[in-house]
Formats: C-alpha cells, structure tokens, sequence
C-alpha cells in the first residue's frame, strides 16, 4: 500500500494499493486532507478506476464514524445527496474510544450499523458485536483487524525493503516510511472491504500528510 494518489497531481493525499504480483488493484485518487465537516466522501476504485465503495463520514459523532455504501454502476457521478436514499449500506464503523488516545476502531457490518450510536466505549455498548475490530497502533503500521470470532481478517505491517544477499551479506533490510505499509489479507475475505477500513482508519487516526521516507530504524 502507498499512501499516494496513482495520478501523482501535487498536493494529493490518496492511495495505490499494488497486490502480490505488482498489478494495481485499488486506489482512492485525488482527495484533499481536509476537516471532516468538510471532507464530503472518498470514492475506493478498482486498478481501472471504477468506483466500488463510497465513504462518507458522519459529521455529529463524537466517535469518528463513518459510513460505507456500495456504488451501483452509473452512480458515480451523481451527488451524495441524490446517492444516499438508494445507497446500500455495508457498514459503519467508529473508534472504541471518544476521549482516549487509541488507534481501536469497530466495524458494523450492514443492518447492525444502526445501533452504533451509544455514547460508551465499545465494550460497554450495548449494541450487538461488531464484524470486524482494528486492534494495535495503524499509526505506527502494526495492527490487526479481526472479525467477530476472534480470527485475523487481515494485518498492517511495516513495509521493509532489502535484507542479506549473497554480494552483501551483512547488510540488514530498510524500514520504509509510513507512507508505505504491508496489507496482508487472509484467504476468504473481501479485500474491497479490508481496504474500505484501512482508508478510513487513516482520517480517523488524524495523521499529517507528509511525502514518503525512509528509515533504517
């Protein structure tokens, strides 16, 4: 995954997500770092461009959530407002903790999104368990999302590039910035949807945008 927008126009804070075989296979292009009451949605495409999921945040929560619906064919260019009476909705998530400083987030797949909006913390909610958890530090590029029974659904790990060769066998892997992360997906699951997660885990986590770098830490 590279934190960058595949059109490559200055100033853009996006994504290009590369699978095991170097091929392009989602991107979300050419949307701006803005406050969320201002953001309006982020569209997660395909390699080619075709819009697959809309993400649109919810300005009143305290929680930081935001919500996920399925882009039919031909709706991509409508307005939010025309797109939201007929959208599907495939889940809603928020961070567990309003006030703490944690990366912990909750997914809510479908019609259980609804009942998300306890002012609590998630363990003490009384809404029915989520689909999916994030779990670790997204913004040190180590974490887990797990699904409802406790199996990992996919990792974030920091990305390294390098290592021991046979001309220079002492020398040790370089840790990329954090601009540049590892998204491994298990066996089963909606990749689309995992990534949908990972997008919005990075405006809730309210990080700057800063080019890529490289650290040997």
């Amino acid at each position: 995954v590279w934190k960058r927008s595949s059109m490559g126009f200055q100033g853009t804070d996006g994504f290009s997500v590369y699978d095991a075989a170097g091929r392009l296979a989602f991107r979300v292009d050419n949307y701006a770092r803005r406050p969320k009451a201002f953001a309006g949605e982020l569209l997660l495409m395909d390699g080619r461009g075709a819009p697959l999921l809309s993400l649109r945040p919810q300005i009143f929560s305290l929680h930081d959530r935001w919500n996920c619906y399925r882009v039919a064919p031909g709706e991509e260019g409508c307005p939010d407002t025309d797109r939201s009476s007929s959208a599907q909705q495939l889940f809603s998530m928020r961070k567990c903790a309003a006030l703490q400083s944690t990366d912990d987030a909750e997914v809510h797949m479908s019609s259980a999104s609804t009942a998300t909006t306890s002012g609590r913390g998630c363990r003490a909610s009384p809404s029915p368990p989520p689909g999916y958890r994030v779990e670790g530090c997204f913004s040190r590029r180590s974490c887990k999302i797990t699904r409802s029974d406790g199996q990992e659904a996919a990792r974030i790990l920091r990305k390294k590039a390098g290592g021991p060769t046979a001309a220079a066998a002492s020398s040790r892997p370089v840790a990329l910035g954090d601009d540049v992360f590892s998204l491994v997906v298990r066996p089963g699951v909606d990749a689309a949807t995992v990534m949908a997660i990972v997008v919005v885990m990075d405006r809730i986590c309210r990080r700057p945008y800063a080019p890529m770098a490289c650290s040997s830490q």
